[in-house]
């Protein structure tokens, strides 16, 4: 149950639509203000998650109760929550599509009690993971053709946010993920090597290494920078030459000079003639970090990154608003300074051909010549219309940001001082927002 997962200013509204009978069906936009600093773009993520809590939603008695005996709540309305679920519509931008600011991520069309009682959900799980996938694509980007696997759920903001971690950096092309049970439940790839804590309880590190290999001979990945880089590399050495190890080996790189450390390895690897194996680099990496190794030629295959992307450390928030911009037949706005809205259901219409910005406009506009509308209906009545399973999602959303990943023009895509592209307004939204600006700002009221 989840009816209590939000704010009480939620509840309180809701209550109040309740009371007096307010039962028409609003719309509510989700969007981006503006872009996190450094970010010419962002990857929508947690859509999938976020059906499922609309999906889902409801009150038990346990939660009525404390309504009743702590908030307040008289009869008539608890009776009305009790049997309230989501039987609205939702039009939403695809995971894994590349998005800007001011472009809605997710429309909500239902009762305005139901549409209320879900905003901060829908905000905590869009925003999150929408931020997550952003930072990660980055990470990508710097990459190059390296690997990359998500190492953050020791550093996550909570247990539950490290499942969504490795579901966003997946979408965003992470290779694997360390968080087994997100590897289950999303089809993705476990990895895992040892701590240095296993090394330390051997008498040395040789020992150390041929007790891994032993109990798992399917691609091992010795931890060499314990005591001595160079010489934890020709430990790996000896216990792969000695127990005849093939397959996918590697050594893995946790501290110091990353780059002088792998083409130490690179060279004592190749010296023993085993070209084959990989080279892993982990610790307090970020894309700036790879950017770097990968420009100074370092001789990396992957890239562990764990707690600067699991919590996208240096744009750790998105400027995320979820806005009434239509009730009953009657469009909706803010003029608010800073924080005005559009009125109306919308529709971002992107052109496939070319750089042009993306073009804002109302849901029943005709797409411009040469342009594909972005947000798809995703629910209708209170049920999601594609039922596909978790892993199935993840995939489907990684080849959509492959594609949009290679149309991104290379502004935007830049790691320092990107330019993103810019959304406009069609001219159908902007004669409506004017309409419905000038009786607000004539009457009070619309």
């Amino acid at each position: 149950m989840t009816g209590l997962r939000t704010d009480l200013y939620e509840l309180r509204m809701a209550a109040s639509y309740l009371r007096r009978d307010m039962t028409d069906r609003a719309t509510f936009s989700l969007f981006a203000r503006r872009l996190p600093h450094r970010r010419g773009f962002l990857v929508a993520a947690g859509l999938d998650e976020a059906l499922t809590f609309l999906e889902t939603f409801a009150f038990d008695d346990d939660e009525l109760a404390y309504l009743r005996d702590v908030v307040g709540f008289d009869t008539p309305t608890l009776a009305a929550l009790s049997v309230l679920r989501f039987t609205g519509d939702v039009w939403a931008v695809p995971e894994g599509r590349v998005v800007f600011a001011d472009e809605p991520l997710l429309e909500v069309t239902a009762p305005i009690a139901e549409a209320q009682l879900v905003e901060t959900g829908l905000l905590n799980l869009i925003t999150f993971q929408t931020t997550v996938a952003s930072k990660a694509a980055r990470c990508r980007l710097a990459a190059g053709g390296a690997q990359l696997v998500d190492f953050a759920f020791r550093r996550t903001h909570g247990v539950e946010a490290g499942a969504g971690v490795a579901r966003a950096s997946a979408i965003a092309g992470f290779a694997a993920t360390s968080h087994v049970e997100a590897a289950r439940w999303y089809g993705l790839r476990p990895s895992g090597t040892m701590a240095h804590s296993y090394v330390e309880a051997f008498p040395d590190e040789r020992a150390a290494f041929r007790a891994f290999a032993a109990d798992f001979p399917v691609n091992p990945i010795f931890l060499v920078d314990t005591y001595d880089t160079p010489a934890g590399v020709r430990a790996a050495v000896d216990v792969i030459t000695e127990l005849r190890l093939t397959g996918q080996l590697g050594v893995r790189l946790d501290s110091g000079d990353l780059a002088a450390l792998a083409h130490e390895a690179r060279a004592i690897l190749d010296a023993a003639g085993l070209t084959q194996v990989q080279i892993v680099a982990s610790g307090s990496l970020d894309e700036d970090v790879i950017a770097g190794l990968v420009a100074g030629g370092a001789p990396i295959d992957a890239y562990g990154v764990g707690t600067k992307m699991g919590v996208s450390y240096d744009a750790p928030s998105l400027d995320s608003a979820y806005k009434l911009v239509a009730y009953g037949d009657r469009p909706v706005l803010k003029l608010s300074p800073g924080k005005a809205t559009l009125p109306g259901a919308k529709q971002v219409f992107r052109d496939r051909a070319g750089a042009g910005g993306d073009i804002v406009g109302l849901r029943e506009e005709a797409p411009p010549p040469g342009r594909e509308p972005l947000l798809e209906p995703v629910m209708r009545g209170g049920r999601r219309l594609d039922a596909a399973d978790p892993a199935a999602a993840v995939r489907a959303a990684r080849e959509r940001f492959d594609a949009d990943l290679a149309w991104l023009p290379e502004p935007a895509r830049r790691l320092a001082d990107p330019e993103p592209l810019t959304a406009t307004v069609s001219a159908g939204l902007s004669a409506l927002h004017e309409r419905v600006a000038a009786r607000v700002g004539a009457a009070g009221t619309y």
